[in-house]
This record gives C-alpha cells, structure tokens and sequence, in this order.
C-alpha cells in the first residue's frame, strides 16, 4: 500500500490553471466528482436494514477501506451466513508488490471495516484465513447491535497524503493507537522521537531512490494516476491528485508532467519534509510473513486509522523500505527485528482534509 504517491504533488502550481477546464460547468453534474465522492464516502441506515441491502451495505462499509495504489484488489461473496474476501488477481500489481503482500493486507483492512459495521448491525463477524483456498471468511452471527466510534469514522477516513502540522501527540493518544494497532499476531512500533524517525527516513529514501530507477514500477505507478474528476468517475478507483492537494490537470497534460517532474531528488525532497512535520511514525510488523498474518497486519492497520481518524488524527503509508526486497532486511535489522518482516510503515499527525478518493460501487465487487 504505497503512499501514492505523491508525484500527484510534484506538479507545479503553474498548472493550477488548467484546473479552470473542469470548472466550466454552472450547476452541479449530479454524476460528477464530488456527488460520487458524496456518495461513495457515506454509510447507510444502522435500523430496517436486512437481506440482500445488508449484505450490500457491509460490503460497501468494507469496499472504504484503502488499498495499494486504491486498486480496490478484492472481491466479495456471500456463502452459508458468511462473507468471502478473495483477492482479485486482475488488479493485482507486480512490479510493487511481487508476493501480494500489500493485496492480503488489503484484504484484512477491508474484513475490519466488516467487523466494524457488522457490529453496528447486530451482528457479530468472525474473520478468519482460510489458506487452502487464499480467502478470508467472515463468518456473521447474531448479537446486541453497537455503533462504535470505529465503525462511524469509516466515513471519515483517509489515507492523507499531505503535509501535517509537526506537533506532538499526547502520551493518551499515543496509547490509544498502540492499543488499537497491536494484536496477538501483530506487534505496532511507534517511533516519536526525532532521530529514530530520522533513521527510517534514511530507508524510505533509499526505498523510493530504487522505486523511481525501475521502468516497470514507474510504468505501474502511472497506470493508476487518475488526473482529474473525469478520469477518477470513469474508473472509480487509483491514485486521484487532487487528493494530494493538486489541481485537476488534463490527462494528456498529466503524462507529459508525470515525465518532468516525477524525480527521485523531487519525491525524496518531499519525503523528508513531509516525514519532518509528522508527529510519529508506526511500522507494524506480523509475527510471521505468511497470507495469515499479512490479513492479521492488515486488520490491526485499519484498527490504528480508525482510531487515529476518532482522534482527528491523519495518516499515509511510507512503504519504500519494506516494498524493496533490497532494502527490506537492512530496514528490519535497524529497527532491532533482525528475521522478521516489517510490514508497513505508516507516519502520522495532525493535518487538512483532502478530497477523497473513489470506490467502485458494490455491484463491480461482488461475484
């Protein structure tokens, strides 16, 4: 789940006119950006909810959590009072993430959106891995129905790819997020203090230098940058840059630009500041790196962005180093995890809200 990535932010503000483009209109087009965004990021009625509406409304509660590059790489189906998780090999990405480790961590991040929102229904969801056929069942069973502050920030959450304003958190929240961040399978490591954020900087740069040398991941990348409003209805999914802070910029423009400015000294630059002004950085690291608890790191992931979204708190992945085979055990050795495998790693604090990516409605996702 890599940040994504912020060449959206590399554009210059001499674009910022070609904006102008995709304002012409003089009402609100109903089928637009922000009235599918409005649409997209909303939940449902918690009462007279059931049957097929019920099933349709968890799956749209899970379609919301994030993916690598917003890929949205599940699909979802409904067997014996239970809800099937698979990974959707079409929209898988090879070049950044080769075993499908961010594509299994994603599909724990969307099981605890389900948990969540079962929840608030009256049901309790039991997700649990099933490795002979690589999918997560969720199991649902009657209970007392309770919206948690969890489930009513899904709405709210995002992955925010901007800078935040350099404060430190309180010795509660940071509580509050390791509590959340940290299971059985899952150990949550919270780097505050300067130097040690420092020292992971050193990794993402040494991680996105490689990234950025790859043709294959370059090509990759730019499949799914989505340049404007238009592009981003059309497909409903991938990298939006007007969610880093960017103009809408024409497509043709965008492939020109993605070529100009989208440097490693460029990223790296941006990197570094937007590391500087975080409050903290999480890496989440699982106790075996397995399908199992890849989904286990993902579930404790969307716990933490949960949690952090409750407490107006922002985040966005920094991945580099645990994506980049090469740089991965260095990474894991100067964190003292020395054989295990660190699985994101996540920097955080207060910031703006950014104008939300898409989903592809629940119809595209259920099989």
């Amino acid at each position: 789940m890599a940040s994504r990535r912020q060449f959206i932010s590399s554009i210059p503000a001499a674009f910022a006119g070609a904006s102008i483009l995709s304002a012409c209109a003089s009402a609100p087009d109903p089928e637009g950006y922000e009235a599918v965004a409005a649409d997209t990021w909303r939940t449902g009625p918690l009462a007279g909810v059931e049957g097929v509406a019920l099933t349709r409304e968890l799956v749209h509660c899970a379609t919301l959590a994030p993916s690598s590059h917003n890929t949205q790489c599940w699909t979802f189906s409904v067997e014996d009072k239970a809800i099937m998780i698979r990974p959707d090999p079409a929209r898988r990405c090879p070049a950044v993430d080769p075993d499908d480790h961010h594509q299994f961590v994603t599909l724990g991040c969307a099981a605890e959106n389900l948990v969540q929102a079962a929840l608030a229904h009256g049901l309790m969801a039991a997700p649990r891995f099933d490795a002979a056929n690589d999918l997560v069942r969720v199991t649902l069973t009657p209970t007392a129905a309770e919206s948690s502050p969890m489930f009513q920030a899904i709405p709210s959450r995002q992955c925010t790819r901007g800078d935040y304003d350099g404060q430190s958190l309180g010795v509660d929240e940071l509580k509050l997020l390791e509590r959340a961040g940290t299971s059985n399978g899952v150990r949550l490591l919270l780097l505050t203090d300067r130097p040690a954020m420092e020292r992971v900087l050193e990794y993402v740069v040494q991680g996105n230098t490689a990234q950025l040398a790859d043709p294959a991941f370059i090509s990759e990348l730019k499949s799914w940058i989505r340049f404007n409003g238009t592009d981003a209805v059309r497909t409903r999914d991938g990298l939006f840059g007007v969610s880093a802070g960017n103009p809408a910029i024409p497509t043709w423009l965008g492939d020109i630009a993605f070529g100009w400015f989208f440097t490693a000294k460029g990223e790296n630059d941006k990197i570094a500041r937007q590391v500087r002004n975080s409050a903290g950085i999480a890496v989440f690291v699982g106790a075996a790196a397995d399908k199992a608890h890849w989904v286990e790191v993902g579930r404790a992931y969307e716990r933490f962005a949960l949690q952090a979204t409750v407490l107006g708190i922002r985040n966005a992945f920094l991945n580099q180093p645990v994506e980049v085979a090469a740089v991965r055990s260095p990474f894991a050795a100067a964190l003292g995890l020395t054989g295990l495998r660190p699985d994101l790693v996540v920097r955080f604090g207060r910031g703006p809200t950014l104008p939300r990516s898409l989903r592809r409605p629940v119809e595209a996702v259920m099989v």
